[in-house]
């Protein structure tokens, strides 16, 4: 779908106000780009036409004045020999390719007078279309630019999450390091229910043993007493 609809349109359109409202500015001035490429193909085309019609109705019109002056000559020459109805014939031709040259000259003008307005048609153009070009050659600038910016912002995005990941690590190394500390100081202690009530049974088998040892150091005194005495 084309963005102009008519020679006009390309000439009196504003760039500007096209860009702004495009969603795609990049994509809609290449459209006009190509767009005006073409239309200037065409109007060069037509321009050709007119230069070559405009060449042929020269010919035509060199032509049609050598025939005038013949006619005239040949009426000259009747009146000189007495024939003076040669001589009004003549005059009658020469009145009917004055009458030709004319409206060879009526054309010649009206093709002139386009050629001309092609040729101010063709510049106007050329003007918008170098217009739009540089139009083309910012965007792609800025495109360019923006695109650059958007890596240096990502390199430095990925290098803070980077930075943030590894002082994440160092944070969870020195829990990890508390963790372990604390660890430590809780070795050779109780570290459940079934591990205290076995050393409280563990307590009562070394008093039982206690007591017996005492018993027996306690009955071994008194045998030595009893034979002392």
């Amino acid at each position: 779908m084309g963005i102009f609809t008519r020679f006009s349109d390309i000439v009196n359109s504003n760039i500007n106000a096209i860009l702004d409202k495009a969603e795609d500015p990049e994509k809609i001035v290449r459209l006009m780009i190509q767009e005006m490429e073409d239309t200037l193909v065409e109007v060069r085309s037509a321009a050709a036409r007119s230069i070559a019609d405009k060449k042929d109705l020269n010919r035509k019109l060199e032509s049609v004045d050598r025939e005038q002056r013949d006619w005239e000559d040949k009426a000259e020459l009747a009146i000189r020999k007495g024939r003076e109805d040669l001589a009004k014939a003549a005059l009658v031709e020469k009145s009917r390719v004055a009458t030709a040259a004319e409206v060879l000259k009526q054309d010649y003008l009206a093709v002139d007078e386009g050629l001309s307005k092609l040729n101010e048609d063709i510049a106007k153009l050329e003007a918008k279309l170098e217009d739009a070009k540089a139009r083309q050659k910012a965007l792609l600038a800025r495109h360019k630019t923006a695109s650059s910016r958007l890596a240096v912002r990502k390199r430095i995005y990925d290098y803070k999450i980077d930075d943030a990941m590894i002082r994440f690590e160092q944070y969870t190394r020195r829990i990890d390091d508390v963790e372990g500390r604390v660890e430590a100081y809780d070795l050779g202690l109780p570290k459940d229910l079934n591990h205290e009530f076995a050393s409280l049974e563990a307590e009562d088998s070394v008093r039982e043993e206690l007591d017996a040892l005492k018993k027996r150091v306690a009955g071994n005194s008194d045998d030595e007493d009893k034979n002392v005495a």
